[in-house]
C-alpha cells in the first residue's frame, strides 16, 4: 500500500449562495491554506476536516492501492486525483498523488 499526498489547491467561495444562506459573518474555510499538504495511506491524516476526509477518502484509498482507473474521461495524469469537499458555499479543492513510498504499518503502527 503506498502512501499519498494531499495538497489544498484552492478554496472558493461562492458569495452569491452565501449572501442568501449563509449566517453573518460567513467567510471562506478556515481550516486550511493553500499549500497545506497532508501525507497519509488510507486514514484520516491528524486535523483534517472530517466533512472534506468524507468527500475524498475513496479517492485516497484507491490511489494507496494503486489504481489509476479513478477517472476514465477527464484526468490525464496517473497516480492524481483532483477532488473537493463537499461544501456548497465554500469548497476547498484537493489534490491527492499517490508517492512511491510503501506505508510500513509495522513501523508506523507502533
Amino acid at each position: 500500500m503506498k502512501k499519498c499526498k494531499i495538497t489544498v489547491v484552492k478554496k472558493c467561495f461562492n458569495k452569491e449562495l452565501a449572501d442568501e444562506y449563509a449566517v453573518d459573518g460567513f467567510t471562506e474555510c478556515p481550516f486550511y491554506k493553500v499549500g497545506d499538504t497532508f501525507i497519509t495511506d488510507y486514514c484520516k491524516p491528524e486535523n483534517f476536516c472530517e466533512d472534506a476526509w468524507q468527500a475524498i477518502q475513496y479517492y485516497v484509498f484507491a490511489l494507496s492501492m494503486d489504481c489509476d482507473q479513478i477517472y476514465r474521461d477527464w484526468v490525464n495524469k496517473p497516480g492524481i486525483a483532483v477532488n473537493c469537499c463537499n461544501d456548497g458555499l465554500r469548497p476547498v479543492v484537493f489534490k491527492i498523488e499517490r508517492l512511491e513510498e510503501e506505508w510500513d504499518n509495522q513501523k508506523d503502527l507502533k
